[in-house]
């Protein structure tokens, strides 16, 4: 009895190399590689490495340098002198790094002599020049094991909503921490101003008693800029992109809360895809997979980190949480901070 297999691709290389190769699509190759390897999908990576090792003694320090926007499973796509380029990473660099090639990551690379149909070349990563700063992923509140995803952002911009879905502010406190820890500036943008208080009501949930506003007011007391948004009513665009204009700055907030919204509305030309509200759960609907960096036309880039439901605490204790809560510290913080820096202490090794 004869089994019905799905046909083997045929022109996976071509794919590969002309860009539409997506990265299920990948995935799924490496899944099944140890049985059903793509011959010349193997062959063109096997050569492409070769080449770069014919070159390895070359003087890396005199390599061109350029910004990982998105990393796939086996490659990843840069930036450089203005042209995109599809990247391999050398094997021995991931011998000797810490981690894997991050987005945002500044590189030295080695070009390949190679040009796809669109005009794309492609280079091996030589070298990950020092971080400035990082960002991790946690798989859970309590969890100890930290997965870098970011670097050398500068800012962080913080994305909650008053409702649909509801403001916590318990994440918004780790996320100011997971800022600060990582270097950089925490800001908070509370988007969808226009919708009434009687909508809040309405959800209920735990913080529907804290006033957003009066929460917004008590971060600014301490040092954190806060910006408030309505992309229907066009409030706070201009002080939102100004607050991004010439910085690197990672998208914060969980899925729902208008980020990509925010994104087309003060740069029209992204397109990004917006996801609607699940009516059952309240809760947003991510409308894409993995971090991206994005160049913003009046400078600087921001930085979307989709599907990342919590991130890490960089070498935070809970000796050194204080450093982080100082209205806590000097007695001016209200209920809700205090819960806030009890949660998170409770999740912290000694």
């Amino acid at each position: 009895m004869s089994r019905n297999r799905k046909p083997r691709e045929k022109n996976l290389t071509g794919r590969f190399l002309s860009g539409n190769l997506e990265e299920g699509d990948l995935d799924a190759q490496q899944r099944f590689g140890s049985r059903s390897k793509d011959a010349e999908l193997s062959k063109i990576l096997r050569t492409a490495l070769l080449r770069a090792e014919e070159n390895s003694d070359a003087d890396v320090q005199t390599l061109p340098i350029g910004e990982v926007l998105q990393v796939y499973s086996l490659f990843s796509e840069m930036e450089s002198g203005g042209r995109l380029w599809l990247c391999l990473v050398r094997k021995t660099l991931n011998r000797r790094s810490d981690s894997a090639v991050l987005v945002g990551d500044r590189v030295r690379f080695r070009d390949l002599g190679l040009v796809d149909d669109q005009g794309r070349p492609q280079a091996v990563i030589e070298e990950v020049l020092p971080r400035d700063t990082i960002l991790t992923r946690s798989d859970s509140f309590k969890a100890s094991e930290q997965h870098p995803i970011v670097a050398n952002a500068q800012q962080m911009l913080i994305v909650t909503s008053v409702c649909d879905p509801q403001v916590k502010w318990g994440l918004v406190d780790r996320m100011i921490v997971a800022a600060l820890s990582g270097k950089m500036k925490p800001i908070i943008c509370l988007n969808k101003v226009d919708l009434e208080t009687e909508e809040i009501a309405k959800k209920g949930g735990k913080d529907v008693d804290i006033d957003p506003l009066q929460a917004l007011a008590h971060y600014e007391s301490i040092g954190i800029r806060t910006i408030k948004t309505s992309v229907p009513r066009s409030i706070g665009l201009d002080a939102l992109r100004e607050s991004l204009r010439n910085q690197t700055t990672v998208l914060a907030g969980h899925s729902g809360v208008g980020k990509s919204t925010l994104l087309n509305a003060i740069q029209p030309s992204l397109h990004l895809r917006t996801g609607a509200i699940s009516n059952y759960t309240g809760k947003g609907r991510h409308t894409t997979t993995s971090a991206r960096r994005y160049p913003l036309e009046f400078g600087g880039a921001v930085i979307d980190t989709p599907g990342v439901k919590m991130f890490g605490l960089w070498n935070v204790t809970r000796e050194n949480l204080r450093e982080y809560f100082h209205d806590v510290v000097d007695g001016t913080a209200p209920a809700w901070r205090q819960e806030s820096f009890e949660r998170i202490a409770a999740s912290l090794s000694e």
